[in-house]
């Protein structure tokens, strides 16, 4: 979770003079009152030990910041998360279609790729993944890679992201008439047979009719 950047959303069990005390699975984590977002400001002492109390038995949406395996201890933030929602929507606003960027791939199902910009998801339809045939995004790519992408469509308002991979590589079809010509022989791997034929791949993108 800290790795990736997770939020996890986890109870408060307890409360000290430093903070809260987070509940997940038999381990206990730390939230320092300076990672808590809505505790009043300029709040003596015991003030802020009464408000803190008033966390005990809820749920937050927190961030892992650090680790220590030797206590059997991890911190967490608050505030880490709203960074993470401004960060998200400063990128979300400032994407354009055609700029090209980094991500990891956060899913795979039947329709596409869904990636991860820094914050904000972008989908790779299936037919966006490459110029030649794709039977399942997984076939070329795999959860937790870092890809590059190409952007094809901000929506800002649905806060959708269309991306692209097979635009950073160039179109086949672009450059087919100067790379083949008629009666040229060439070698291809059947695809599939229809009743009027059968179709051929001679590369990537490139199928041709055998009538």
């Amino acid at each position: 979770a800290m790795e990736h950047g997770d939020e996890v959303e986890l109870p408060v069990v307890a409360s000290n003079r430093g903070g809260l005390v987070i509940g997940w699975n038999r381990l206990r984590g730390f939230v320092p009152a300076s990672h808590l977002v809505n505790l009043t400001p300029h709040a003596d002492e015991l003030e802020r030990q009464q408000e803190l109390k008033t966390f005990v038995g809820r749920r937050l949406r927190l961030k892992v910041i650090e680790i220590d395996r030797a206590r059997d201890r991890f911190v967490l933030s608050e505030r880490a998360c709203r960074r993470a929602e401004s960060a998200a929507a400063e990128l979300l606003e400032a994407l354009c279609p055609g700029d090209i960027c980094q991500g990891r791939v956060t899913r795979l199902c039947s329709f596409g790729a869904f990636v991860d910009l820094g914050g904000v998801e972008g989908l790779v339809h299936i037919s966006e993944l490459s110029w030649g045939r794709v039977d399942h995004p997984g076939d070329l790519l795999a959860v937790d890679q870092l890809v590059d992408v190409y952007v094809l469509d901000v929506d800002r308002a649905a806060k959708r992201i269309r991306l692209s991979v097979k635009r950073l590589q160039p179109d086949p079809w672009q450059s087919v008439e100067r790379r083949y010509r008629v009666n040229q022989i060439v070698e291809g791997v059947i695809t599939h047979v229809v009743d009027f034929g059968a179709f051929a791949l001679i590369e990537d993108g490139l199928e041709g009719l055998i009538h």
